[in-house]
């Protein structure tokens, strides 16, 4: 992958250099089924992703199911043509399957070994690749349906694989050649540490924002095991962009998963408040409250880089200079201050 203008980092063990932000495409994958953000332009949202790429972002992070496949073809078709030297590296994730008869449906948290191939299968085809930069394990896997809620940790239904099985799994993927490095999504420190045990964790993928900041343990372990950790939802699902308002959340659609999330029902208020204290700070560097939210989460050590999502070109722009944008001690205790003050969230309160 050639360099780019923007700031990059090591992915862990990984041998790629990641630019501090990269493209999420959860929220351009459509309606149609339980976790989808309402209705999206598939041209505007192909769109968006090369203007994402033009602009020196180097590495897009999908998952099978977004969409029920949809996003992993919009990104397909984004990257079509560019040649592999210059095209960004594709990170996707399997383990949860869907019924196509009741898309609506939650999907379940599968790894069984004929499940995961088949899905790997399928993600080469819609992304159009050979090889995938980086495989992921999207939650542990319970034999059971997740919410987008839950925390992941759910008891194991009886045919659940274990993680042992299914992170050698993983491992026997990346020796076959069909990815490149693999890493674990939604996992809790205990479970990390168990796949440590078995084959290096290249790459973690939590949740993790100045709302949201219940994985700070992940987090630093990742920083003393060289495994890279790629953020998501910073911007915690548009809330810290300084775009949003109670207005807006009461107008979202009713396919749009956020509707009735507690996030942006019971914490909204809390949530605002916290965005709204981010505009001096922001301010003062001549950036974004969407640029200053991801700068507190890519300023905790151990975080390479951030997931972060977009639907229109100019929401990319709203983002794109956080990786270059550095917090003072000032900035991050003001910004606990903040957090302290509004109760948002939960977990430590600064890096």
């Amino acid at each position: 992958m050639s360099a780019t203008h923007l700031p990059t980092h090591p992915l862990g063990t990984t041998g790629m250099d990641i630019t501090r932000v990269g493209f999420g495409s959860w929220a351009v994958s459509g309606t149609g089924w339980r976790f989808g953000w309402g209705a999206t332009d598939d041209a505007e949202s192909i769109a968006t992703i090369r203007h994402a790429v033009a602009s020196g972002v180097n590495w897009i992070d999908t998952a099978a199911v977004y969409g029920l496949g949809h996003a992993e073809e919009l990104v397909g078709r984004a990257v079509a043509g560019i040649p592999e030297a210059e095209r960004p590296f594709l990170f996707t994730k399997a383990g949860l399957v869907w019924d196509a008869d009741d898309p609506q449906a939650a999907p379940r948290r599968i790894m069984k070994p004929a499940s995961v191939r088949r899905e790997l299968e399928d993600s080469l085809r819609r992304l159009g690749v050979d090889r995938i930069d980086l495989y992921q394990v999207h939650w542990p896997d319970t034999g059971g349906s997740i919410e987008v809620a839950g925390d992941g940790t759910g008891e194991a239904g009886a045919d659940a694989t274990p993680l042992e099985e299914y992170w050698q799994l993983m491992a026997d993927l990346r020796a076959e050649g069909k990815v490149r490095a693999i890493g674990l999504s939604n996992h809790t420190l205990p479970q990390l540490r168990a796949a440590e045990r078995i084959t290096h964790v290249e790459a973690v993928q939590p949740p993790f924002s100045a709302v949201n900041r219940s994985a700070a343990a992940e987090i630093a372990w990742a920083a003393t095991n060289r495994t890279g950790v790629i953020a998501y939802s910073p911007l915690q699902s548009g809330l810290l962009t300084g775009a949003f308002s109670a207005d807006r959340a009461a107008a979202l659609p009713a396919d749009d998963w956020r509707r009735d999330h507690a996030d942006f029902t019971t914490g909204l208020p809390a949530n605002l408040a916290l965005a709204d204290a981010l505009r001096p700070v922001a301010a003062r560097h001549g950036a974004t409250v969407a640029e200053t939210a991801i700068a507190w989460t890519l300023a905790w050590p151990g975080v390479t880089g951030a997931i972060v999502g977009a639907r229109r070109p100019g929401q990319v722009d709203g983002w794109l200079g956080a990786g270059a944008l550095e917090l003072t001690a000032t900035d991050l205790d003001e910004i606990a201050a903040a957090i302290a003050r509004t109760g948002a969230g939960t977990g430590p309160a600064r890096p």
